[in-house]
């Protein structure tokens, strides 16, 4: 299973259930590595998407805590044992994990591989995951792509792996 998720120097990814940054290549770069394959968010994700609605050509799995709580296009769970059962229906390869907080926080360990754009730059911030950088013992950055540039911002896609 996979995560992908933009962070800040400080690992930090939101604020007040919002991105801090929107970057043209950074949405593009999600969008490359999750079309066509299955996202595992949180109720409060979903409902930051334009309109509430679902991502596009994918299959949306939604943890909620409200045993009411439906979505059209979505499949929706009330926890992250239902979610990681429900991913199981898929190819490993192809689950990535896209928020928020406390769901990259549950189930990083459950990932083997997280897509991260490390935007070079401090937020105001509310959310953070655990920096990977942090936990040599379990994870390893294996590749990481040239500086890039948006505006004034210095980002870089890097790929770590769980290590065995």
């Amino acid at each position: 299973m996979n995560l992908i998720v933009a962070v800040d120097k400080n690992w930090a990814i939101g604020y007040k259930n919002d991105l801090l940054v929107s970057i043209p290549d950074d949405m593009k770069y999600f969008r490359e590595h999750t079309t066509g394959k299955v996202c595992i968010m949180g109720k409060n994700t979903l409902e930051s998407f334009p309109g509430g609605r679902p991502l596009k050509n994918r299959v949306n799995i939604v943890i909620a805590l409200e045993k009411s709580y439906k979505v059209d296009g979505a499949t929706v769970v009330y926890s992250i044992e239902e979610a990681l059962e429900e991913a199981k229906k898929y190819n490993t390869e192809d689950v990535y994990v896209i928020g928020g907080g406390s769901i990259y926080k549950q189930m990083l360990q459950y990932c083997d591989t997280a897509y991260i754009t490390y935007v070079d730059h401090e937020y105001a911030a509310d959310t953070f995951i655990p920096n990977l950088d942090e936990m040599q013992d379990e994870w390893k950055m294996v590749e990481e792509g040239e500086e890039n540039t948006y505006f004034d911002l210095e980002y870089f896609f890097r790929v770590y792996k769980r290590i065995k």
